[in-house]
């Protein structure tokens, strides 16, 4: 396929569908390298995200190795708040990664609308879920490299989603600017990238320092006309603090902003565990003094030991004989006084050993280090530095903490259970500290509940740890009480206590009609009795002898529960009544008429010639009238029949002399419908 084929291809992509299985519904976004799709899952029967290489770089080799690059990557991710990978495929000329279709908005979105800061408890939590997801990328050495409010999307549950790792690039030994290029947004940059140098976890971190800026302050620290002068202002220049611009900022909140916009790597935040402590620190204590902040002197010299003076150290002179000599002449001179000397020696040494042992048996007192919120690496070292015994007790599904954290803790010797407040308390040193750590929220997945009673329906889901809203409303193909549809998918997978609505049907929601007798009862007065309980009315007719008028069936039984609106068919005798018609005839415009005859005429008559006819007989089908003028003009008579009956007419015109028929014409009547008919 040719590069202009595969553009012509992604460019109308809907209907498509990749891997025989995920079916492309419309575009959602477009990125720097990729576009984005929502798409249906056909085998698990749930919308999914699809990002697509962009047609432009489907051709070079180098960025196709970097796509699939960071598709393997970020499927190694699994976090609460890193948006999860499902597949990675190729189909022609598309590169294809699936992913989790997330509801919300994106951060950037949200600061746009709020112009201006944002509250700072709502912004340190959302920046405590972007540490935490950047704390498992970067202990799987994948750095992200493109943190900014873009990528952040928070969800309609108020979860914030790292998302688009498309530049992230897998940490081995070391990693510099990838395929010579500068690949983020200048904004966010932080210094050592926009220099195209050496970047790592500290990156993301001054990275996520100007995101909590942006939004503690509702502006980037750094902005100016061109990409160029961003990026310089980020490599020289010093960001006004946060709380200058909003004096509402806790100190602690505008401390960790601009430790982590430090432009030393070495005086920045040196891990994402290490910010995260911080900020939950901050959210306890707003104002307190803990943030450190470590300086060095940049003008010390590395400084050269003298390894001379150890030439100079002399063996020392071997006295112990002199010595020994010299004790032995003091015992033999003072026997009484060394035996006294020697008891209180003696009675030392034991005390000694005595208190040695209480120590050894009876240890110090230390206080419990407070290791709730804390995670499982940095609760350990708290406890184990404070000459306790760490140990998980108990891991646990928690929607509030993060998976590897400190949910509560206890005291092994204590009779009580956890507890997430265990104040200030003593124990022993090296007594056992046991803690619960989070295993993140739990999640399960939507049954099928669609067509089920409703009562089976919240039970199933119940069963499944999820909450349920009902919502009622009507449906004429779903029987009352049953369960219509329901708003999130079947095997979706989702957190438990996570509200699934469901839509119960409660009926056709149409008011109920009883259908009353209206046979005997004439037309009027019966559609007048149907039409005003709501039902429609159609009326059929049929020949009758008797009981004109009158309802002699009705299509729907008397007592019969109809939706109102329904259609009844009454049927009506009619009794057929007499109807004439008149036909006129124009006999002399058949017939041509005949003139008087003159006195010249009359003396030819009278030599001789045949006498020419004046009149002429007519039949109307089997009746005949005769001695009709050829000169009538409108002559007519009545026929007869019943209303609503067709029949033929005839009309036959012969001179009466010889008998010969002049005219015959058959015109079709139905009585009732016509009044008279003409020939001529």
């Amino acid at each position: 396929m040719s590069l202009k084929e595969g553009m012509r291809l992604n460019m109308n992509l809907e209907g498509k569908v990749l891997g025989s299985r995920y079916e492309i519904i419309e575009k959602i976004g477009t990125g720097g390298m990729a576009t984005v799709y929502k798409a249906t899952d056909k085998v698990l029967k749930r919308y999914v995200a699809v990002k697509i290489l962009r047609d432009e770089f489907t051709t070079d080799e180098e960025f196709i190795k970097r796509f699939e690059a960071e598709a393997q990557s970020a499927a190694r991710l699994t976090h609460a708040n890193i948006v999860s990978i499902f597949d990675v495929g190729v189909e022609g000329n598309l590169y294809y990664i699936v992913m989790e279709l997330i509801q919300g908005k994106t951060l950037k979105e949200i600061i746009v609308e709020e112009r201006g800061p944002l509250p700072w408890k709502w912004s340190v939590n959302v920046a405590i879920q972007i540490a935490s997801a950047l704390e498992v990328a970067h202990r799987n050495n994948i750095i992200h490299r493109d943190i900014k409010p873009h990528n952040i999307i928070i969800t309609e549950d108020g979860i914030a989603k790292v998302t688009d790792f498309g530049i992230a690039k897998a940490v081995s030994n070391s990693t510099i600017t990838a395929f010579g290029t500068t690949i983020g947004s200048v904004h966010y940059f932080s210094p050592e990238h926009a220099r195209g140098g050496f970047t790592d976890a500290k990156s993301d971190l001054y990275s996520l320092g100007v995101v909590m800026y942006e939004m503690v302050t509702g502006k980037v620290p750094f902005d100016a006309d061109t990409p160029v002068s961003v990026a310089l202002k980020h490599m020289q220049e010093e960001p006004e603090e946060p709380i200058e611009i909003n004096p509402n900022l806790p100190t602690a909140v505008n401390k960790i902003i601009m430790k982590a916009l430090q432009k030393d790597t070495t005086l920045r935040y040196q891990s994402a565990t290490e910010i995260l402590s911080d900020l939950r620190s901050a959210l306890k204590n707003p104002d307190g003094d803990f943030v450190e902040e470590p300086s060095y002197d940049a003008t010390a010299k590395t400084q050269k030991i003298n390894t001379d003076i150890y030439g100079n150290i002399q063996e020392p002179k071997n006295n112990n004989r002199k010595k020994e000599n010299k004790l032995k002449s003091f015992i033999k001179l003072h026997k009484g006084l060394s035996i006294f000397i020697g008891l209180i020696i003696l009675f030392a040494v034991a005390l000694g050993g005595t208190i040695g042992v209480l120590n050894l048996t009876n240890p110090n007192e230390v206080d419990m280090p407070k290791v709730v919120g804390l995670s499982e690496e940095e609760a350990k070292q708290e406890i184990e530095n404070a000459k306790l015994v760490f140990e998980v007790g108990k891991e646990e599904y928690n929607k509030d903490v993060p998976e590897g954290y400190v949910i509560s803790q206890k005291a092994e010797s204590d009779l009580g259970d956890y507890t997430t407040e265990p104040g200030d308390k003593k124990v022993k040193e090296g007594s056992k500290i046991l803690v619960s750590i989070s295993k993140g929220q739990e999640k399960t997945k939507v049954p099928n509940v669609e067509g089920k009673e409703k009562e089976e329906a919240v039970k199933l889901l119940e069963e499944a740890k999820l909450e349920v809203e009902i919502i009622e409303e009507t449906s004429k193909t779903v029987e009352e009480g049953y369960v219509i549809s329901q708003e999130t998918e079947a095997d979706t997978e989702v957190f438990a206590g996570d509200t699934v609505k469901i839509h119960v049907s409660t009926g056709t929601g149409i008011k109920q009609v009883t259908v009353v007798s209206v046979i005997g009862q004439d037309e009027a007065t019966a559609k007048s009795t149907l039409e005003g309980l709501g039902l429609k009315v159609n009326v059929t007719y049929t020949d009758s002898t008797t009981d004109n008028g009158k309802v002699t069936k009705q299509s729907i039984t008397e007592g019969k529960v109809v939706d109102e609106g329904t259609t009844v068919t009454l049927t009506v005798n009619k009794v057929a009544e007499t109807k004439t018609v008149t036909v006129n005839i124009n006999v002399k415009n058949i017939t041509g008429g005949y003139k008087e005859a003159t006195g010249d005429d009359e003396n030819e008559n009278t030599s001789g010639t045949t006498n020419v006819s004046k009149t002429v007989n007519i039949k109307v089908n089997s009746e005949t009238r005769t001695g009709i003028s050829k000169n009538e003009t409108n002559y007519s008579l009545q026929i007869s029949g019943k209303e609503g009956e067709a029949t033929s007419v005839t009309v036959t015109i012969t001179d009466p002399n010889t008998g010969a028929e002049i005219y015959s014409s058959t015109q079709q009547v139905t009585f009732g419908s016509q009044n008279s008919l003409t020939f001529k």
